[in-house]
């Protein structure tokens, strides 16, 4: 990073973050975790001058003016309502463990069916539990690394689950992109089912699809903007909106979340199992996918 900035800039065109100038005390905190703990801060010297960014988020989590802001799209989710477009959402699995919090309910409170009785609420038709992905993608890397394996191709194979690190790789060590697993993220997996399969089977038009992702990291909403994940050159992946925007959109609507009945996961999808479910947690993605191989 050039050496007079004392903070993170923020391209105009990010999908995951915005900078409000006006609120930047310069104290460094963004430009010390970008650099020190994420590894990414700095310019890119290639054709063009451009600000690197993996849209990890890290920045906007620690500063404390809020300066640095995730990119609100709540209305977006609003105006899909309103046009009455068949939402379909599809729910991460830290979610379920990270929304109560922001209801003032102890940490760590389990609010998965809650979670689906507030997306209904807000004008949601389908919620579909992510983990059904995550279960479409063990099988595929567990596939990919036994024919890895068997065939020599390039060893070892790194996960593609996460987009910030898919683009710290092809942003630093491109030399390295043959080692990324070929597969889509469980997100990018289900919400193509979801474009590819479930609306055929509902009979429901992609232009009057409109599917959302909750998850809690800011690089899913890059993810979504990626070219390679589009069908008929629609996005498979609408909106990305992370936890905080949900909640926001809750309390707007002035949901009670702490006093929802709850509601199950629409069914189109078979329950995930144990395998998806620990891809949540620190070394779950390799644990789930070498079993599976195994």
């Amino acid at each position: 990073m050039n050496s007079i900035l004392q903070y993170v800039q923020v391209s105009p065109n990010n999908p995951s973050l915005i900078r409000r100038e006006k609120k930047c005390v310069n104290c460094s905190r963004c430009k010390d975790v970008c650099a020190s703990r994420m590894g990414v801060a700095g310019f890119w010297e290639g054709k063009f001058r451009d600000i690197i960014c993996i849209n990890c988020g890290q920045c906007a989590s620690v500063c404390p003016t809020d300066c640095l802001v995730v990119k609100d799209e709540t209305e977006r989710f609003n105006n899909a309502v309103k046009q009455n477009k068949t939402i379909v959402c599809v729910v991460s699995p830290s979610v379920r463990v990270s929304l109560g919090e922001m209801f003032n309910l102890p940490a760590g409170s389990l609010v998965t069916k809650q979670v689906v009785t507030a997306l209904k609420k807000l004008g949601a038709k389908y919620v579909f539990d992510v983990t059904a992905g995550a279960d479409l993608t063990v099988m595929e890397e567990a596939s990919e690394l036994i024919d890895r394996i068997n065939t020599n191709k390039p060893l070892p194979q790194f996960t593609s689950c996460c987009p910030a690190w898919v683009k710290f790789v092809e942003t630093f060590y491109p030399q390295y992109i043959p080692n990324l697993s070929t597969c889509r993220s469980p997100i990018g997996m289900l919400t193509s089912v979801i474009k590819n399969y479930f609306a055929k089977q509902q009979n429901i038009p992609l232009s009057d699809l409109f599917v959302v992702a909750i998850t809690p990291c800011t690089a899913k909403k890059f993810e979504a903007a990626r070219e390679e994940l589009s069908i008929e050159n629609l996005p498979t992946c609408d909106l990305v909106l992370t936890v905080q925007e949900v909640a926001k959109l809750i309390k707007s609507k002035r949901i009670k979340f702490e006093n929802l009945k709850q509601t199950e996961f629409d069914s189109a999808f078979p329950t995930g199992s144990g395998a998806g479910t620990i891809f949540g947690a620190s070394g779950g993605v390799m644990e789930a996918s070498v079993r599976t191989a195994y």
